[in-house]
């Protein structure tokens, strides 16, 4: 098997989800996972589920979380998704989720559809924290499992005490004197010694 010199164009962002109204779709199994990663990585996300029914283990992190997650029991309608900014088609059903993906461009919402990466605006990559420090990884969408893995690596290798590593260096920053360059200078030497290896 050939290697080609392909690459991962996407652009990683950190949104602020409890600063944008998020809409999942489907509320079985996909929906769980969705909604369990999601509130894991931004427990202050605003979240509205909407599905037809909710497995219970939906209805545990909605009843978990009720100031953040509100769930709207009925079928999806085109319209559903004009309030939110956005969207996830979480079912099991593959026209179910193509219209949740034609609304969602129609009304100009970013969507993500569960296992279908050609309907996706963005993906769900794998994400380790400590603290203040987040670490995204993606793969650009062909091997989630492979992100998975290497998530578990980062967590075993990145120190619990990274929280306080990131609130020194930031107590640093603010103590530098000077123009921007010296202070980017000073930190880059600060931070030189984190990264070498023996």
């Amino acid at each position: 098997m050939g290697i080609t010199n392909s690459q991962n164009n996407l652009y990683p962002i950190f949104l602020r989800l409890e600063l944008l109204n998020m809409l999942i779709v489907g509320a079985g199994q996909v929906g769980h996972e969705k909604l369990s990663f999601i509130l894991k990585s931004s427990p202050n996300a605003r979240i509205t589920v909407l599905a037809t029914w909710k497995s219970e283990a939906v209805s545990s992190l909605i009843n978990f979380n009720p100031a953040r997650v509100k769930y709207i029991q009925k079928a999806f309608e085109e319209n559903d998704v004009i309030d939110f900014d956005i969207v996830i088609a979480a079912t099991d059903i593959r026209g179910v989720n193509n219209k949740i993906h034609c609304a969602s461009k129609r009304f100009s919402k970013i969507v993500n559809v569960a296992d279908t990466p050609e309907l996706c605006d963005f993906y769900m990559g794998s994400i380790v924290t400590r603290g203040d420090l987040k670490v995204a990884i993606s793969t650009n969408g062909k091997s989630p499992t492979f992100a998975k893995r290497f998530r578990q690596l980062l967590e075993e290798i990145l120190p619990v005490e990274s929280h306080d590593l990131v609130n020194n260096l930031r107590i640093v920053r603010d103590r530098l004197k000077g123009n921007f360059n010296l202070k980017v200078k000073e930190l880059n030497r600060i931070t030189k010694s984190l990264v070498e290896y023996e």
